[in-house]
């Protein structure tokens, strides 16, 4: 059920280093026997296409940028068509555009009906989830709604594109 019904993303994005995005996509399929009658390999293509990197499908992560790295870790999540996916700090190792990128991408998959249990210690972050739930030594201190929620895509249509390197 675990692999079936639930996604993980994590901070370090826990990718293969010598597999490409494809492969890594591709490996919970692989690991459920169930699957054996299905393209794992196409299913695992549309997971990268779904979170924009279909162009960068035969990459290994040294390949990728800490925001591609973490959408592969997305695509990974999602190719078993969960109901659920767990994002575990899930902007920790990325910048604050590439962060706003990847929360776009979490409040579009929930907008298409995926529940979405994101963990951050990031107020900022939790500001684009639609419930906060706060826990402090192992109790809910805090469970509310955001009443103030920032739309992800609207803050990366007023955020300056990153510079350049020559």
């Amino acid at each position: 059920m675990r692999n079936a019904k639930i996604g993980f993303v994590f901070q370090g994005f826990n990718l293969l280093a010598r597999t490409s995005a494809l492969e890594n996509v591709e490996l919970p399929l692989l690991y459920d026997r169930s699957n054996r009658k299905l393209d794992t390999k196409q299913l695992a293509r549309e997971a990268l296409e779904r979170v924009g990197l279909g162009d960068r499908m035969d990459h290994e992560p040294s390949e990728l940028s800490g925001g591609q790295q973490q959408r592969v870790a997305i695509a990974r999540a999602l190719v078993t068509r969960p109901a659920m996916v767990l994002a575990d700090e899930p902007t920790g190792n990325l910048d604050s555009q590439t962060s706003v990128e990847v929360l776009a991408l979490f409040q579009q998959l929930n907008a298409q009906g995926i529940t979405v249990v994101l963990v951050t210690h990031e107020h900022d972050i939790a500001q684009y989830t639609k419930r906060v739930v706060e826990l402090r030594d192992g109790h809910i201190i805090r469970d509310e709604s955001v009443l103030d929620r920032h739309v992800a895509a609207d803050d990366l249509a007023h955020l300056e594109p990153e510079p350049v390197a020559d």
